[in-house]
């Protein structure tokens, strides 16, 4: 698993539950497009094939920061 910046991965979690909100609200193409790019990135983020893997991943690893003391944005081993 890549190096992860837990930073990155709640900025990344933060954006996909906002953009399935807007879509959930009012659908556009713009959207769409952008709720798809930020899915891929936290695939590719948290090393998962789907993004329901890719969000429990994400919670587990921000959990382990919390624990560990990285809150600061420090990288996480995987």
């Amino acid at each position: 698993m890549p190096v992860l910046d837990p930073m990155v991965v709640r900025q990344l979690l933060t954006r996909y539950a906002s953009l399935r909100i807007a879509q959930a609200e009012r659908p556009t193409p713009s959207a769409a497009r952008e709720l798809a790019d930020v899915s891929r990135s936290l695939c590719a983020a948290t090393g998962t094939a789907n993004v329901r893997d890719a969000i429990t991943r994400a919670d587990a690893l921000l959990s382990r920061a919390r624990r560990d003391g990285d809150e600061n944005g420090l990288p996480l081993a995987g």
